[in-house]
């Protein structure tokens, strides 16, 4: 899907017959999983190559980072910001003098809130250089938002982990041990989704800062005076926010340190029923053991209460242990 910008707004893309495109018209051409035949479309308009997805999704630095014939060609991962799962998918720019050129694969907020801009300016022409700096701006803002989001999301893990057996009142702790089991599962499968999510919008912060010096370098010739400075600053807040994502990552570990912990503590106290089990069944095996031995002088073999008081040694030897295990607290 082609998306056309003037200076001034939004532009027309086609003609009265809706056949051919007049991207000549327009500044910024905002490629959205671009069909073949809009991408030679754009190549036809306006002379610039659009990346296809596979060269976006290179690794090298000097893939992502390429000064080409008319213009700067670049690419960074950028995270999708699904709350169900999240993913990394490729985002490119191709900047020259008179177009900018975007290659996207799925929404982005940035975009809109760009395009919402570029139409409020108030009879204010807007460059290609000056549309990129916009952009540049609101994919920062947005992983701002999706880092404060997760800031929110890991104080509420984190009440849910410290509060464990607190949040359910008294009887919390005798909760049936499968519920326990389920509830530190989804306690551990949310840890992970955020930590997976903190990992992609870190790779979203470091493809944006490499971006930034690249462009300003490149294109000193292009920027206008009050342009300079405006790379400087969403360099700063790419920094200030690539600090708080370590804050949050090592927030994360934390919490998977305590949530393993609780889950070692519901190991242990399993260990221990089954300890005191089979200390409290050994007395009594052993004396059920002594006494069925039938030796021919056992004395109390011919007495009359032998039976009885056989019993009562097995009951009292299980009590003792139960007994003193109470009284430390095992149970």
């Amino acid at each position: 899907m082609i998306s056309l910008q003037g200076s001034q707004g939004a532009a027309d893309h086609s003609t009265p017959s809706g056949t051919p495109l007049l991207l000549d018209h327009a500044i910024w051409i905002d490629l959205h999983d671009p069909s073949a035949g809009e991408a030679e479309a754009v190549e036809a308009a306006t002379g610039i190559r659009v990346p296809s997805r596979k060269a976006l999704s290179e690794v090298e630095n000097s893939s992502r980072l390429r000064r080409i014939r008319n213009g700067l060609s670049l690419s960074s991962p950028m995270i999708t910001f699904d709350k169900v799962d999240s993913l990394l998918k490729p985002l490119g720019f191709v900047l020259t003098r008179d177009h900018l050129v975007t290659v996207r694969f799925h929404d982005l907020r940035a975009f809109a809130e760009v395009k919402k801009r570029i139409a409020d300016r108030d009879g204010d022409s807007a460059s290609s250089t000056e549309i990129f700096l916009l952009l540049m701006e609101e994919l920062v803002d947005s992983l701002a938002d999706a880092l404060e989001e997760m800031g929110a999301d890991l104080d509420t893990l984190s009440t849910r982990i410290f509060d464990f057996d607190v949040q359910g009142g008294a009887g919390a702790k005798g909760k049936q041990p499968r519920r326990r089991d389920v509830a530190l599962r989804r306690i551990l499968r949310s840890i992970g989704r955020r930590g997976k999510a903190l990992g992609k919008i870190r790779a979203s912060l470091l493809g944006l800062e490499r971006i930034l010096p690249f462009v300003a370098g490149e294109c000193a010739t292009l920027l206008a005076a009050e342009e300079v400075p405006r790379f400087e600053t969403i360099r700063r807040d790419i920094a200030s926010l690539e600090e708080f994502e370590i804050r949050l990552s090592e927030n994360v570990q934390f919490l998977l340190d305590a949530t393993l912990g609780l889950i070692n503590i519901e190991q242990n106290n399993t260990f221990r029923v089954l300890t005191v089990v089979s200390v409290v069944g050994v007395p009594p095996t052993l004396i059920a053991s002594l006494y069925g031995m039938n030796f021919k002088h056992m004395p109390e073999l011919d007495w009359a209460y032998g039976y009885p008081y056989g019993l009562t040694l097995i009951v009292v030897s299980a009590l003792i242990p139960i007994l003193f295990f109470w009284r430390r607290g095992w149970f």
